[in-house]
Parts: structure tokens; C-alpha cells; sequence
């Protein structure tokens, strides 16, 4: 064997959950996910078989769907050393809720419990398991960083995304007041919920423009897309994009609902 093949073969093996919404309405966040991870030192694989999490059917009481979905995805990524998903939420269902579809299950129970302990929120992957300290990115202009419900409550996403913004050449963070309160997204809950969710968004962009920030920067594109949709709406010129994109210096596509402009 050669020292290639032999420093190809020592490489983490990676399976991108590349999710519904990123897959659906901002495939870049997925090319950055990708290039942080490769280069990071790890083989990225995108498997064509991919679904939903099971997420949306899970939050609204259907087990019996989310356990067939679950079923899916564990089959399509159990080879893989690790796998990391660019959301928060969809990391979080992974690892903290695929585990209890199958309790009590002689089959299951046990191939979801190693599934579940090998799977990462994006930037929690970078900076905690592989330890990544700087990106190497450069970015002129002020940043503000939401921190999202799930990846914040369940999965202890807090320091990761500020520590490595911290060290993008050019970039000044100014924290937000409330960064950790609720956008109103909640999936399901801003549809079911649209009078509630747009009182909870609407006290969230403003305690974004009051930040005087020039970009709003998250780890999750369904709370990404709920305060772009705001900020347009109150025409404000805060630009919006994934934290990804940010770190892998990939801001050349348009920001998401173009950021008021």
C-alpha cells in the first residue's frame, strides 16, 4: 500500500445528512458543510438514499412514521465513522431521539444506540471532535450569532460557532440581546401557531437590527428562513446566511431572502 492510500485509509469516514431544507432551498450550505469537514481531514460521502430525519412527523405525534423514516436513515449511514448534519434540530434527532423509537426492541434498540453516539451538529464536529481551532476564513463586516433552540437545549451548541467566528480574519461579533430565545420557528409550531410565532420573530429581528450588526449568522436554516422572511418584510438590509457559509468562505451566493435588499 502507498503512504497515500495508507493516509487515505486513516481518514474519517463521513456521512453528510445534508437535510430537507438545505437540500430543498440552500444546496450551499451544503458545499460548505462539505468543505469544512474535507478539510478538516475527513472523507465526506452524501448518500443519494437520504431523507427527512423524521423530525416534522415526530413533533406531531406520529411514531410509527418516524420509526419506518429512522429505520431508513440508520441503514443508509451505519458505516460511516461519524454523521453530521449543518442543523441543529436534525442533529438533535438523531442523536437524542432515534434512540427511544426503538426501546424495548431486541432488533433495534441497540443498532440505534451506536447510530445515534457517532452523530454531530456540524460545527460541534469541527471544534469538538476534531478539533478544529481556525477555518482559515476572512470576512469584512460585523456578524450576529442566534443560537438555536435544539442545538443550543439538547446538544450544548453555545461556544463552538462564537470561538471559531472569533478567529474569521475581518469579522467583528456583536452579540444580540436574547441570542438564545426562540425565533418562533419550531418547525411545525410556526404553521399551527402563525399569530404566536410571528409575535416571538418580530421581538427576534428586532433585537437583531438593534445589535447593529451587518449579517445574522445561525447553525439552522429553518430559523435562518423564518428572521430572513421577517427582516425582508420590515425592510431591514441585515444580510442572512448559514454559519457554515460564513466559515468555509463561501458568501458569493446571494444571502438567504436577500437579506432586505
Amino acid at each position: 500500500m502507498t503512504s497515500n492510500a495508507m493516509n487515505a485509509a486513516k481518514r474519517p469516514q463521513v456521512g453528510l445528512f445534508a437535510t430537507c431544507l438545505v437540500d430543498l432551498f440552500r444546496p450551499s450550505v451544503g458545499f460548505a458543510s462539505v468543505k469544512l469537514i474535507e478539510d478538516a481531514g475527513c472523507d465526506v460521502h452524501v448518500p443519494v438514499a437520504q431523507t427527512c430525519c423524521g423530525q416534522p412527523a415526530y413533533n406531531s405525534g406520529d411514531r410509527a412514521d418516524t420509526r419506518e423514516i429512522a429505520e431508513q436513515v440508520i441503514e443508509a449511514f451505519e458505516g460511516f465513522d461519524f454523521v453530521v448534519a449543518p442543523s441543529g434540530s436534525c442533529a438533535s434527532m438523531l442523536k437524542k431521539h432515534y434512540p427511544g423509537l426503538f426501546a424495548g426492541d431486541a432488533a433495534w434498540e441497540d443498532r440505534a444506540r451506536k447510530f445515534s453516539e457517532k452523530c454531530h451538529e456540524l460545527v460541534s464536529f469541527l471544534a469538538d471532535v476534531m478539533m478544529v481551532r481556525n477555518t482559515g476564513a476572512s470576512l469584512e463586516g460585523s456578524v450576529t450569532y442566534h443560537d438555536s433552540c435544539s442545538g443550543l437545549r439538547e446538544l450544548g451548541v453555545r461556544e463552538q460557532p462564537r470561538k471559531l467566528l472569533a478567529q474569521v480574519r475581518g469579522a467583528d461579533l456583536k452579540e444580540m440581546t436574547d441570542s438564545d430565545v426562540c425565533c418562533g420557528f419550531g418547525g411545525t409550531f410556526c404553521v399551527k401557531y402563525s399569530d404566536i410565532s410571528n409575535a416571538i420573530v418580530t421581538k427576534k429581528v428586532t433585537n437583531i437590527d438593534a445589535s447593529g450588526a451587518d449579517m445574522l449568522l445561525a447553525g439552522d436554516l429553518g430559523c435562518l428562513m423564518n428572521m430572513a422572511g421577517k427582516l425582508k418584510r420590515i425592510g431591514s438590509k441585515v444580510e442572512v446566511r448559514h454559519v457554515a457559509e460564513v466559515l468555509a468562505g463561501m458568501t458569493d451566493k446571494a444571502p438567504i431572502a436577500g437579506g432586505g435588499k
